[in-house]
């Protein structure tokens, strides 16, 4: 009948439970299915070719959200927006409301600090456990199983979901529940400013007469070296825009850090002058119709200001 927690987690006995095959999301339920557990997924478009390449792979689809969580043991979720993840997890029919005891639900969205606080007190109605798990490394990252993981919520049950989130990628234990996700939206002020800066010094140096692939070579031997110019570099200079994380979802992040007060207290606002011009600069592609773009694709929006 599956193993619940704290039972150990097995290919054999460990029932996974997936909403949210999009890009990321889709990369990560196949390599839970290739390491062999049974997963079963919810689609709002069951004729998604993400839905199709899950089912070939032996994955079941499941009639709702609420029929998922009723047939698994851990329930992942990959989603868009806050909304999304408050109505799959939290409405009436949602996967909250059919938890087992002693089951977990993991959201690995880029959601809003106090909406995970608020999963985890009404999944413990149920007792059951709810962790926010988000995830950062793209597109890349999800397919070969190299994700930074963001988790938080109770530490045991963290521990307990190792040898799911090694498939994936490595996760660090950040606190309890919500520091996740306040971790990722530290993460996305960080990548943000990292990305204007690598589309600022192709534009400068293609500027200068430079030749692009020798500058992303050369400044990788230096302090300028980062993750992001290793994920975006070369495919900034070849126009690469596929998207590893749109756009418009790089917006909300950062208007989650920008606009964030924690349980309605003024002192706990942070001033963020940086993140704030980010956003804007990243609203602006959102404004050109790139928001479905990847947010390495922000350079367009560099190039238009300098007439490019």
């Amino acid at each position: 009948m599956g193993s619940k927690y704290p039972n150990p987690i097995t290919p054999s006995e460990t029932r996974i439970g997936w909403i949210g095959i999009g890009v990321m999301g889709g990369a990560m339920a196949s390599r839970l299915i290739t390491a062999g557990y049974t997963l079963t997924f919810y689609a709002r478009n069951p004729t998604h070719p993400n839905s199709l390449s899950l089912q070939s792979q032996g994955a079941k689809l499941a009639d709702s959200p609420s029929h998922l969580a009723n047939l698994t043991d851990v329930v992942f979720t990959m989603l868009g927006h806050p909304s999304d993840v408050k109505s799959i997890l939290l409405d009436k029919n949602g996967v909250v409301s059919s938890l087992n005891p002693n089951t977990v639900t993991v959201d690995t969205t880029s959601s809003h600090p106090d909406l995970a606080k608020e999963i985890a007190a009404a999944a413990r109605t149920k007792d059951a456990w709810s962790i926010d798990a988000p995830v950062s490394g793209g597109d890349i990252g999800a397919r070969e199983g190299k994700l930074a993981i963001f988790a938080a919520g109770e530490a045991s049950v963290v521990e307990w979901l190792q040898p799911l989130f090694r498939i994936m990628g490595k996760a660090t234990y950040m606190g309890p529940a919500g520091c996740g996700q306040s971790c990722k939206i530290a993460n996305q002020i960080t990548i943000g400013a990292n990305l204007i800066g690598i589309s600022e010094g192709l534009v400068f140096a293609k500027k200068a007469g430079i030749d692009l692939e020798q500058f992303v070579g050369a400044i990788r031997n230096g302090a300028a070296s980062s993750k992001a110019l290793e994920l975006f570099g070369e495919r900034i200079i070849k126009r690469d825009f596929r998207p590893g994380g749109f756009a418009e979802y790089q917006v909300k992040d950062l208007g989650m850090g920008v606009n964030f007060i924690e349980d309605g207290g003024d002192g706990n606002v942070v001033v963020l002058p940086g993140a704030s011009l980010a956003k804007q600069i990243f609203t602006g592609m959102v404004a050109n119709g790139d928001g479905k773009l990847g947010t390495q694709g922000v350079i367009s929006v560099i190039d238009r200001i300098n007439g490019n």
